[in-house]
């Protein structure tokens, strides 16, 4: 299989939308398809899937296409979601409270073991099966339990020094809402970034080009 940092993130940003249409054809009882059809259900073309997927290795073969259920695994198996990383989640306010109730994080190659806030109304409550606990407990967490991730669900103002705090405690990677720049001031982590106001914005400029 090729290496991870010499594919580029177009291709890896595919990734999980392959995953999303391999499901639907999985449950609808597809077996097989060509990259042609595939290509068809997606919006792509034969020649972009064959391209994507052969960076990762073969899965189809010539005149038969792809097995799906395979294809679906194997994809899988790329992005992580057969070996579930721990997470952690900052800040459960209406924000967090959404991402920690409606996200399935293990089938998407996470698994959140821990909730904080330093609101005293929010510490000592649940959300979901967690206590919610103060973020002066993070050290002692991290040293017990070893997350890689964290999310964060807090404002910008008080994401650097909190950042600070997880990478000393060991994490690696972020999931950012705060709209605070990590990877600029932490070149060292892996960083996704959630801006909707962005994206909202982005459908604007789309409807007012093309009213």
């Amino acid at each position: 299989m090729a290496k991870s940092n010499t594919i580029s993130m177009p291709v890896i940003r595919r990734l999980p939308r392959y995953y999303r249409f391999l499901y639907d054809l999985k449950e609808n009882g597809v077996t097989r398809i060509s990259s042609r059809e595939l290509a068809h259900c997606m919006g792509l073309t034969a020649s972009q899937i064959r391209q994507d997927l052969n960076c990762f290795g073969g899965f189809g073969q010539q005149g038969y296409g792809y097995v799906v259920e395979q294809l679906y695994a194997e994809i899988g198996r790329i992005l992580g979601t057969d070996r579930p990383m721990d997470a952690i989640l900052l800040g459960a306010g209406n924000l967090g409270k959404a991402v920690a109730n409606h996200m399935n994080f293990e089938n998407r190659g996470f698994r959140l073991i821990g909730v904080f806030d330093d609101a005293n109304a929010l510490v000592g409550t649940q959300l979901g099966n967690h206590t919610i606990c103060p973020t002066s407990a993070l050290p002692a967490f991290c040293e017990e339990n070893n997350p890689r991730m964290a999310i964060l669900c807090i404002p910008k103002e008080a994401a650097p020094a909190l950042v600070e705090r997880l990478i000393q405690c060991g994490i690696t990677g972020f999931w950012n809402f705060s709209h605070y720049d990590i990877a600029h001031h932490h070149p060292g982590v892996v960083v996704e970034n959630v801006h909707m106001g962005d994206s909202l914005m982005t459908l604007s400029y789309q409807m007012t080009e093309n009213p």
